[in-house]
């Protein structure tokens, strides 16, 4: 079965060794204001983007070793795992609100030196970069919204009814309170018909390939098991899109049933730009060469 460590399938310094900050490729801890301690792993050449991944509860890796890594040859990429996640530790305190979250992020900006950094946000993470942006508009150069969503339960209802239409069953959730648990009853059904791996994509080789790498994931899932029931995370952030005056790059799948294909459609940032690949939730590997040129069309304007 895959490991689907969320819903959607859809964040000081202390050194490894010395002989790593002198590479090109560096990873180090980010000692987060409560002492957390945040994976990073800063490689590549050129304006810095920090990597937001998604789930919640995914982490870093998958993006990067599935064609993320292109983007190094014209950004300084910073990948990181947020806390609960991969290979950062879990909150002491268990916060994981919104608000940390984004503290979290401002950290890892502080830490790298860097003025101003674009976002690039997959997923989940697009929750994250949307309020980073909102709260420190200053040091955004531009953001970059990969397969992402902006209202979380917009997108697990998409998946239901996705589900639904696949299994020609009708789970439907009465009110917002039902909908997780709604979730879950389909998606078990959804499991047992074989059929998990197309809410990634229609390659199944491809979302094995990705469950191979999500398999090697270190993390407890801290984060995972508890962010549907915050209630930030419950909020619909499009609403928020037109108080955003960065440059914005939105990358939207024509195939993405974990997001819904026209999710994008209700975004209305003031500086956007609208990419539409034809691929589904892993654009960013089936279709890479297209994926790795759209973001440095973006970062060159």
């Amino acid at each position: 079965m895959y490991k689907l460590t969320s819903f959607l399938i859809l964040f000081i310094t202390i050194s490894l060794s010395v002989k790593a900050q002198k590479s090109l490729t560096v990873a180090n801890y980010v000692l987060a204001n409560d002492s957390i301690k945040l994976y990073t792993k800063k490689a590549g050449n050129g304006p810095i983007a920090i990597f937001i991944h998604g789930g919640p509860g995914a982490w870093s890796k998958s993006f990067e070793d599935l064609g993320g890594s292109n983007l190094e040859s014209r950004l300084t990429m910073i990948y990181y795992d947020q806390r609960g996640c991969g290979r950062s530790e879990g909150s002491k305190n268990d916060d994981y609100s919104l608000e940390k979250m984004l503290e979290d992020i401002e950290m890892i900006r502080q830490r790298y030196n860097a003025n101003k950094v674009y976002l690039i946000a997959h997923s989940f993470g697009g929750i994250l970069a949307v309020n980073y942006a909102q709260k420190y508009p200053d040091h955004i150069k531009g953001l970059i919204f990969v397969n992402s969503t902006l209202n979380l339960f917009y997108s697990i209802q998409h998946q239901i009814n996705y589900m639904n239409s696949l299994l020609k069953t009708d789970y439907k959730a009465v009110d917002t309170s039902q909908i997780i648990p709604t979730f879950k009853n389909v998606q078990s059904k959804f499991v047992e018909e074989g059929f998990i791996y197309k809410l990634l994509s229609d390659n199944k080789n491809n979302a094995d390939l990705l469950n191979k790498i999500d398999s090697e994931n270190p993390s407890e899932f801290a984060f995972a098991q508890k962010a549907l029931y915050i209630a930030d995370y419950q909020k619909d952030y499009t609403k928020i899109t037109n108080q955003i005056k960065v440059p914005v790059l939105v990358i939207s799948g024509t195939k993405d049933h974990a997001i819904g294909e026209d999710h994008f459609k209700s975004f209305n940032f003031p500086n956007q730009t609208i990419k539409e690949i034809n691929g589904g939730h892993l654009l960013y590997y089936e279709k890479n060469k297209e994926f790795i040129n759209t973001v440095f069309e973006f970062v060159r304007k």
